[in-house]
């Protein structure tokens, strides 16, 4: 269902970003999320296996697009697994508005379709014949022809002669039909053969060509214990402040790469008034299901909870009784801390039989990165942090902020 906001949420500008202007005040569209929790059949999922394969591909991008090696996409590979949780919108492609059920993602910036659903051409479909795109999500893998077509998120919001992917061969993509990359544009680069220049995604085009008053775009979610739920919106060219409880907090995006060349920033997380990571560099991802942090970070967290790692789902597991003593985690963002409570850092139990745990388990959303502080990209803030804050993507001012919702201090395990 399309919303609209006609209004901003508060500003609160982090040290750092006080000359940065505010988006103005001007209508946005909003366009539904659904969350589906991605599994085959009854095989249980390997939650954290997926997320670090992810987490591993993007890392080694990062380097890729720092060191100048152009053929990144071939020159890298870890087993296809599907992503855990995936989050999917709605878009048209093409003159007939053909509609393609499409994985929203903020870690990556290709356009593409053809996996669950072919990518039907039409009559404002040019593909470039001998031109080849390819990515490697770590998750799932894409190669396909470049193309240009119509691409729209509405009936207002549509890009006339945008590069799109039409897919040859997708893996680890079974539920989607395609997927809307969103992450900052540096992300395209070594991805389609020969080219050299940078793809700009949906949201740079809308305000580039006037649609949009910002090239921004802002998220929702609501945590889910369900297989299949519309529990989320994404804001494009502002921010819904119906969706805010505070104040938005910005802060600039990171220079420290890797975690520079995606949605990054710089934060510190504290348990119980100590330190659990100390200011550094991580991003955030709307792709990545739990919530990483760097290796020497994780031994410390493990340590504070009284955790223990269960051999089973790859993820910590804690005893109602030290549950009942869980502490909040805080992960302080510009100088204001981003709670996730203790309801919060524990995976949904509803769904602890899709991951291969037990029904009456405890399972902690908070995991190991797999490797040491210092290596640019120290944490990762994924879907279990998003769907406690209201979260907005601002290229135009190369910041992001964060808000608390209705759902920050929500309990649903």
């Amino acid at each position: 269902m399309l919303s609209r906001s006609t209004s901003l949420c508060l500003l609160t500008v982090a040290l750092g970003a006080a000359a940065l202007p505010a988006p103005r005040a001007t209508p946005n569209l909003g366009l539904s999320f659904t969350s589906k929790f991605n599994t085959k059949g009854t095989q249980k999922f390997d939650l954290a296996r997926a997320d670090r394969a992810r987490i591993e591909a993007m890392a080694h991008t990062g380097h890729a697009i720092k060191s100048g090696n152009h053929k990144r996409a071939s020159a890298y590979s870890v087993d296809a697994t599907n992503a855990a949780v995936v989050y999917t919108t709605t878009i048209t492609i093409g003159s007939e508005g053909e509609q393609y059920s499409v994985l929203v993602d903020t870690g990556s910036s290709n356009t593409w379709a053809g996996s669950a659903k072919p990518y039907t051409r039409t009559s404002t479909t040019n593909c470039s014949s001998g031109i080849f795109t390819e990515v490697d999500y770590g998750s799932g893998l894409f190669f396909g022809e470049v193309c240009t077509d119509t691409v729209a998120l509405s009936p207002q919001m549509a890009v006339h002669n945008m590069s799109v992917g039409y897919g040859l061969v997708t893996e680890g993509f079974d539920e989607v039909d395609g997927l809307l990359g969103i992450g900052p544009k540096i992300l395209t680069w070594g991805t389609v053969d020969g080219m050299t220049d940078y793809i700009p995604t949906i949201i740079d085009e809308l305000a580039a060509q006037g649609t949009i008053p910002s090239d921004m775009f802002s998220i929702y979610f609501q945590p889910t214990t369900t297989m299949s739920l519309k529990n989320g919106e994404l804001t494009i060219g502002g921010v819904d402040s119906a969706k805010c409880e505070s104040a938005v907090t910005y802060v600039p995006l990171t220079t420290t790469t890797p975690a520079a060349y995606y949605w990054g920033i710089d934060a510190a997380l504290t348990y119980n008034n100590s330190a659990v990571l100390e200011k550094t560099a991580g991003i955030v991802d709307t792709g990545t299901t739990l919530t990483y942090i760097a290796s020497n970070a994780f031994a410390k967290y493990q340590n504070a909870t009284g955790a223990t790692l269960d051999s089973t789902t790859g993820l910590l597991s804690i005893t109602p009784d030290r549950y009942e003593n869980l502490l909040g985690l805080d992960i302080v963002i510009g100088g204001q801390n981003f709670k996730l409570t203790p309801n919060a850092q524990v995976w949904p139990r509803a769904l602890n039989a899709e991951i291969g745990g037990s029904d009456d388990s405890l399972y902690l959303i908070v995991n190991d990165i797999g490797t040491l502080v210092g290596s640019g990209l120290d944490f990762i803030l994924g879907y279990t942090f998003l769907e406690r804050y209201y979260s907005v993507f601002d290229e135009t001012n190369q910041r992001m902020g964060f808000a608390s919702t209705t759902q920050t201090n929500a309990v649903v395990n």
